[in-house]
Formats: C-alpha cells, sequence, structure tokens
C-alpha cells in the first residue's frame, strides 16, 4: 500500500529544446519515487512561458535546463528565485560539473549534470517534491 498522496504534483521543465525536455520527462518517469505523488508535467520553451507559468501559481518543483538558449535555466532560477513568492524548489540540469558554481549562483536547490543519470534526476526530484509537502506555505 502507497504511503504517497494522491494529488498530483506540478512539475515545470523548462528548456527550449523539446528533446531535452522529453529526456527530463522520460527519466523521471509518472512518480520519481513511491512515497511521492505522481507527476503532472507542465512545458515551457521560453523564459516569458516559465514566468508567466509561476505567476500563475500551482507548480510544485521547476526543472530547468542550464544550456537552454537564449535564456539559460540558471538565469530563470535565479530570477524565480528573486521574484516569485513561495518560490517552488528548483532542480538545474548542467552540462558540465565545472558548471557548479553556476547552479549555486542561481540558488538552485538541487544540481544534476549530463549526460543524465535517470535514477540521480529521479532522486533529487523526490528529494524537492518531499521538501515542498513539508515546507509550502498555506493559502491565503
Amino acid at each position: 500500500m502507497s504511503t504517497a498522496p494522491e494529488s498530483p504534483m506540478k512539475v515545470l521543465v523548462y528548456s527550449d529544446d523539446a528533446n531535452t525536455r522529453a529526456q527530463i520527462r522520460t527519466a523521471i518517469g509518472r512518480r520519481p519515487a513511491a512515497d511521492v505523488p505522481r507527476v503532472e508535467f507542465v512545458e515551457c520553451a521560453t523564459q516569458p512561458a516559465v514566468v508567466r507559468r509561476l505567476d500563475e501559481g500551482g507548480i510544485d518543483v521547476v526543472v530547468v535546463d542550464g544550456e537552454a538558449q537564449p535564456a539559460g535555466g540558471l538565469g530563470v532560477c535565479r530570477q524565480a528565485k528573486d521574484e516569485v513568492f513561495d518560490c517552488p524548489p528548483v532542480l538545474a540540469v548542467i552540462a558540465r560539473r565545472d558548471d557548479g558554481w553556476l547552479a549555486t549562483w542561481s540558488r538552485a536547490d538541487a544540481v544534476v549534470s549530463l549526460p543524465l543519470d535517470p535514477m540521480a534526476l529521479a532522486n533529487a526530484l523526490a528529494g524537492l517534491m518531499r521538501w515542498r509537502i513539508e515546507n509550502r506555505l498555506p493559502a491565503l
């Protein structure tokens, strides 16, 4: 018997590349861990779309592609952390481990590097989902 909440959590995936978004979705799967809810994906291909969707609310976790163009995921993360009230946790996907300092600058809550390891990505996302469940601010 599962102890995971039944309502799905919304995970926003940002990348300008549809193949990258598909790889991220596939690596995460429908439920990244048995003790977290199912995932409902929201995809964004541009920085304005991310801003608009975060402003609407209801996003639980964000996954950003550090290599996205023209607005990189790390810059989008930094902007969200600065501007979004009760900003959801952000998982950054970076191309090089040496870019870890940029992920720190962006205030990403977790980082995975390419090539994508499905287990590492799912584990990192599940950890952020658990954190969000425990620390989400109540609705006003």
